[in-house]
């Protein structure tokens, strides 16, 4: 069992007495998050540090044709400001491979280290902003494309991608599929004071974007653990 899956498992038994949603009462006491991208292209860093947030999720790429042009910006000022930070890479499925698009996250921005302050590279797998709501893609097919994402990442990392998607959307285009709870952390989204059902397999949600606006920059998130646990992640 590797280091990741012995903190999954922890993490897993302490969330089995509580349930799967993360308890509301105790958000002030947990770490605070953002999520940025090219839409938010002026980040106060130390004011949002300043603001209790105490890591970030910040845009990289985008299918294999675009680079957000404020990620090194945004990247670095996470960094000078002490936070724990990592990339995320919006899949689009119709357009190249998994493992194309996996390659091409890791040459912009996607990779990892086991430095304590990066977080392992999210897939963000959502409904599609231009077509299809499941990319025209057979729910085998987008489990088989985000298995070779997964594994190529992996493969260069030595850590599996953190998955960003909503139940619904996961349900929908993958069948709702159990095949990733087992090595990849879960990010969901869901605007509500509490989290509902979640995809089959992930007994808990590693993160949880719960609102698209608030007091900070960008989408808003929590970690599920305390800062001892966001640091374990962020070292592998």
């Amino acid at each position: 069992m590797n280091p990741f899956t012995i903190l999954l498992f922890a993490l897993s038994t302490f969330i089995s007495c509580r349930g799967a949603s993360i308890d509301t009462s105790k958000r002030a006491t947990q770490p605070q998050g953002i999520d940025v991208s090219d839409f938010q292209p002026t980040v106060d860093w130390a004011a949002v540090k300043a603001n209790g947030v105490s890591f970030a999720y910040i845009k990289a790429t985008e299918g294999t044709t675009f680079i957000s042009s404020t990620f090194s910006a945004q990247y670095t000022g996470a960094t000078d400001a002490g936070l724990i930070r990592g990339s995320y890479h919006f899949a689009h499925p119709d357009s190249s491979s998994g493992a194309t698009q996996a390659n091409y996250f890791l040459a912009h921005g996607g990779g990892w280290s086991g430095d304590g302050i990066t977080l392992p590279g999210a897939l963000d797998i959502e409904y599609n902003p231009n077509g299809a709501e499941c990319y025209g893609l057979s729910a085998s097919a987008m489990v088989s494309w985000i298995s070779d994402f997964s594994e190529t990442y992996h493969a260069a990392t030595t850590r599996y991608p953190v998955i960003y998607t909503t139940t619904d959307w996961w349900t929908t285009c993958t069948g709702n599929s159990a095949a990733f709870a087992a090595n990849n952390p879960l990010w969901i989204a869901d605007y509500a004071s509490s989290i509902g059902t979640l995809p089959a397999g992930w007994s808990f949600t590693t993160f949880w974007q719960y609102a698209d606006s608030g007091p900070n920059p960008g989408d808003q998130d929590l970690f599920n653990g305390d800062a001892t646990g966001l640091g374990l992640i962020a070292k592998g």
